[in-house]
């Protein structure tokens, strides 16, 4: 628990979070939203919740009226705020246990609120230091832009050092307002022997633009679910991801585009980069509901092979409810080409080089769809940090 007083209602939903957890049964193979996941990666025994979080902020100047500050503050301060937007979706892609978990538990983190018609500038950033063996850290962000507000925040996971072997199950709440923009970015670079389950929940209002980016280049295991729900008519959803596994390293991403209104708009680009033997699973699901007339949604995930040792398993899909909508899904995997590799030894590249280039172009493309320059130059730093250890 916080160790501030704990409202009764969070104390209420904590103790419901907990009995909900202690009744849900673990995932198993029968388990579509864990189709191709590594099950043993799910043993916590031993685990116990973290005793104190370390979390430093950069917090630019911020206009009249923006709240942003740790989340037990805010849950002390802003209660009836925090409690309205808090947690209200359903963990629909198969973490729902660990998703009460981390609800029964949840003491840290951070919330921004920004008014009606007030734009915050400079990007928010906050890095979450996970330390403490075998611990479980419960990190929480809950982001809520007004009516035509702008806002970005970065959330970046790293580990006090590299042997302690920890988890951390990160939850964050995104609601973009009517017309607002609210850009989301995590650059997880936890240690070799550290585990992350991330769950992601976007609403997105009447012509709003949110974008979520996840950069995943540590851990031994991530798990990544996102979902995005467009609730208004012009809203618009950019889910954007990219992975980078070496040696034996395991991302397993699972995504949900619901349209359930028309007019609305969503793009999902995921690129993986795979060296080794490490392993990515994809599952993505496009829904339209009834009524959501002329929605345009596209989901995209590219594999890049950089060994023949390496493994992706892809798996997209659509179900379309509605008439006179703009759809499509699909899934890549290619290796670098013998002529790729030429043409950049033929201008004096070594062959080594020349691959690392490649993919870092590859990776790239979605990188470049942030459109916060800071959060950008950040996330760039991180993928460079991640070739420079392969």
């Amino acid at each position: 628990m916080m160790t501030t007083t704990t409202p009764a209602w969070l104390e209420e939903s904590q103790q419901r979070a907990q009995a909900e957890h202690d009744a849900l049964a673990m995932p198993s193979r029968k388990d579509e939203t864990w189709r191709f996941g590594n099950l043993k990666q799910l043993n916590f025994e031993g685990y116990t919740p973290e005793v104190s979080s370390d979390i430093s902020y950069n917090i630019p100047e911020l206009p009249e009226g923006v709240i942003c500050m740790p989340f037990e503050e805010a849950v002390e301060k802003h209660g009836e705020l925090v409690q309205q937007y808090f947690m209200q979706r359903e963990a629909r892609l198969g973490s729902a246990k660990f998703t009460a978990l981390h609800k029964a538990n949840v003491k840290s983190g951070l919330f921004v609120y920004v008014p009606d018609n007030v734009k915050v500038d400079q990007p928010i950033e906050v890095s979450h230091v996970i330390a403490g063996a075998r611990q479980i850290a419960f990190p929480h962000t809950l982001i809520v832009a007004g009516k035509n507000a702008e806002v970005s925040v970065l959330d970046r996971f790293v580990s006090a050092n590299e042997v302690d072997a920890s988890l951390c199950i990160a939850v964050n709440d995104l609601i973009a307002g009517e017309g607002s923009k609210l850009s989301y970015c995590v650059i997880q670079e936890l240690n070799l022997q550290s585990r992350m389950i991330q769950v992601n929940a976007t609403e997105v209002g009447r012509d709003a633009h949110a974008t979520a980016f996840t950069l995943n280049t540590g851990s031994q295991w991530a798990r990544n679910e996102a979902i995005s729900l467009m609730t208004g008519e012009g809203a618009h959803s950019d889910m954007l991801a990219c992975s980078i596994p070496s040696g034996t390293q395991q991302y397993d991403q699972r995504t949900y585009q619901h349209h359930a209104a028309p007019h609305t708009n969503s793009d999902l680009l995921y690129k993986n980069t795979l060296y080794g033997t490490s392993r990515t699973v994809f599952s993505g699901l496009i829904l339209v509901d009834e009524g959501a007339h002329y929605t345009d949604a596209y989901q995209t995930c590219r594999n890049l092979m950089m060994e023949d040792t390496a493994e992706a398993n892809s798996m997209p899909g659509l179900e379309i409810n509605a008439d006179q909508v703009k759809c499509s899904h699909g899934s890549t995997s290619s290796s670098i080409s013998d002529e790729e590799i030429f043409y950049l030894r033929a201008r004096g590249i070594s062959p080594q080089k020349a691959r690392r280039l490649i993919a870092n172009g590859f990776s790239v493309e979605a990188v470049d769809r942030i459109g916060n320059q800071r959060i950008e130059e950040l996330v760039i730093a991180a993928i460079d940090r991640k070739f420079a250890s392969i």
